[in-house]
């Protein structure tokens, strides 16, 4: 009996104990419970961010509490801010750069404030981008884009990874020079910059001589040059792809090409190619555009009307060039079929695509028909350069443009507006020949017997067109004979002329591709 009543107190006791703990624990239980801090979302303790990222930045009440009790200090001071539902924001996140606190708390009367506190910086510089401006001069050896990315920790080039050193520096290598470079950089706290990185490209000179398909295919005029070539008095041979018959002179694969018989077996492209490339001779590949009688007839008879210039009563348009004359410039066919030349020539090796009739016929344009042409002759002259060296860059080749000598001054009769077109072509090519210019032009009496004269006042008007591009001009200088003769002392007069405007580059232009008369000297 005694042993059961002494159980029961034992029971008692230890039930009575547990009544006052749990007494006891009670309200610690439940304050801790209440405790709850805000809720700071957004951002992580510690971490650097940008204005983006603290427009992320929100606070939520604990629980039990409305978002009205809630109040934000940033650097131990009230803060404005704005309510989103239940949640407050930073009314203005563009906070200055460097390190910064966030306190969100909650007061009481009673007990202590609930409150939270984060540590963050901020960083709202993005990184800066710079490039080795150093300009490429063969568009076909591997190319080392250098810079630097300062400030970030991820760089890419044209959406490749491009690694990063301890200081921001890059070195990209690619199998060849790109036209242009899309670079894009970013930091740890998400500030960004984008860059397109024009690769400067300057063509490497050039003192060179103009022969045709057929010229190219005569030993007696053939050897002639290479001996030039030899003796160091060229560094160029300009051999022509298409010339103004609209033959191309060797056995295109272009289907346009071949569709409408205009190529020709007068010699072996790639042949001739690799063996001036082995005497380290540069090969220009002349590309008449848009003066093609075979395209232009072919494609009349064939119904393909608006591949034609016409005039306003739908005939070709033929001016002083023949019935079949100007092929349509702003028509798609004969952009592609020029185009595709030009590529397939540049996969063949040529080392540059020289345009030449890159114009409109000359005439009243009010009489001419010119089917789909949406902008002005000038800018679908300079459209279609811009199309073509995107084409030929990629292949590694340069591009030039043969313009009149008219044009520095009078752009509207030919199409050809020197400043439009410089920004897409490598250099231009003025044909400013004594021979072709009107008495009294720049100020000279008799351009043909001064060439002095007219060819470095012509030269310096285009040197001030194409001034602050990157387009150099490379002239075509007469070497031929029409009203008087020309011989050595008339050529150096009009190199002289060039190199005085700072234009160490020429071509000679002799129909008959004879140049024993061009007085050169070899080169050292």
């Amino acid at each position: 009996m005694g042993l059961q009543v002494g159980r029961r107190r034992t029971l008692v006791l230890v039930a009575i104990g547990l009544l006052v703990t749990l007494a006891i624990a009670a309200p610690i239980g439940v304050r801790a419970m209440s405790a709850a801090e805000p809720v700071v979302t957004g951002i992580d303790d510690g971490a650097t961010v940008n204005t983006d990222a603290l427009r992320a930045l929100s606070v939520r009440a604990p629980e039990g509490k409305d978002i009205s009790q809630v109040q934000l200090l940033l650097d131990g001071a009230p803060v404005q801010t704005r309510r989103d539902g239940d949640r407050l924001l930073l009314a203005d996140p563009a906070l200055p750069d460097g390190a910064h606190t966030l306190t969100a708390l909650v007061p009481e009367k009673m007990m202590p404030d609930r409150e939270v506190t984060m540590a963050f910086t901020v960083d709202g510089t993005a990184p800066t981008l710079s490039v080795d401006p150093a300009a490429v001069t063969d568009l076909r050896k591997p190319f080392t884009l250098q810079g630097k990315a300062t400030g970030a920790t991820v760089l890419t080039a044209d959406d490749q990874a491009v690694p990063l050193d301890g200081d921001g520096a890059f070195s990209l290598k690619l199998p060849h020079a790109p036209g242009k470079v899309q670079l894009a950089a970013r930091d740890d706290a998400g500030n960004s910059v984008k860059q397109e990185f024009m690769v400067p490209v300057r063509h490497p000179g050039m003192r060179g001589v103009h022969m045709t398909a057929i010229a190219w295919s005569s030993p007696a005029l053939r050897d002639p040059v290479l001996q030039m070539a030899r003796d160091k008095r060229i560094d160029t041979i300009q051999l022509d792809i298409k010339d103004e018959s609209g033959e191309v002179g060797y056995q295109s694969q272009v289907p346009l090409a071949k569709e409408i018989g205009s190529t020709r077996g007068h010699y072996d492209a790639k042949a001739v190619i690799d063996q001036l490339h082995a005497e380290g001779i540069r090969v220009v590949g002349r590309l008449v555009a848009f003066r093609d009688p075979i395209l232009a007839k072919a494609s009349w008879t064939s119904g393909k009307n608006d591949r034609v210039i016409q005039t306003r009563d739908g005939r070709p348009w033929s001016g002083s060039y023949g019935e079949y004359a100007f092929t349509n410039f702003a028509n798609p066919d004969v952009i592609s079929y020029n185009i595709g030349l030009a590529t397939e020539a540049a996969e063949l090796g040529f080392d540059d695509i020289l345009f030449d009739y890159i114009r409109r016929p000359e005439g009243d344009l009010a009489q001419m028909k010119i089917p789909g042409l949406q902008v002005t002759p000038e800018q679908a002259i300079t459209n279609f350069l811009a199309k073509s060296r995107e084409e030929v860059r990629e292949r590694g080749a340069f591009l030039g443009a043969s313009v009149f000598g008219i044009a520095a001054t009078r752009p509207g009769p030919v199409a050809q507006d020197i400043p439009t077109m410089a920004p897409h072509v490598d250099y231009i090519s003025p044909m400013v020949y004594p021979s072709h210019w009107g008495p009294g032009e720049y100020g000279v009496p008799q351009p043909e017997s001064q060439p002095y004269d007219i060819v470095v006042r012509s030269l310096a008007d285009f040197a001030a067109k194409v001034e602050g591009s990157d387009t150099q001009i490379i002239p075509w200088l007469q070497a031929f004979n029409l009203r008087k003769a020309y011989g050595p002392a008339e050529v150096q007069a009009q190199i002289k002329a060039s190199q005085e405007n700072g234009m160490q580059s020429f071509l000679l232009w002799n129909a008959g591709c004879r140049y024993d008369n061009a007085g050169l000297e070899p080169k050292p």
